[in-house]
């Protein structure tokens, strides 16, 4: 499972990096496409979700799209994500890449 924010911020990142944008367009409607994967659209509820959840941890540096990947989580009860971002340990979540 994944949500389009992190589609969103995949794109960012990999034009800034200099990846090229067809490739890395492919990829993205790729992962539309593949029944094995669910992306989760982010409707207004969740998107509120997630800033609540950002407004309640402003010690923290988390994005917004961090934040609606732990509401998604929690609300999924998935306890395990794909990332090395450490922000999902602080959030109480396992890492299943190191960095």
């Amino acid at each position: 499972m994944t949500h389009s924010y992190v589609l969103a911020e995949f794109v960012g990142l990999a034009l800034i990096r200099r990846f090229p944008r067809l490739a890395t367009l492919t990829f993205v409607s790729a992962l539309l496409e593949n029944p094995d994967i669910e992306v989760v659209w982010v409707d207004e509820l969740l998107h509120r979700k997630a800033v609540e959840l950002l407004i309640a941890r402003q010690d923290k540096t988390y994005s917004l799209c961090d934040a609606v990947s732990f509401v998604l989580m929690r609300q999924r009860g998935i306890g395990e994500a794909l990332t090395t971002d450490h922000h999902f340990e602080q959030e109480g979540f396992q890492r299943l890449l190191l960095p």
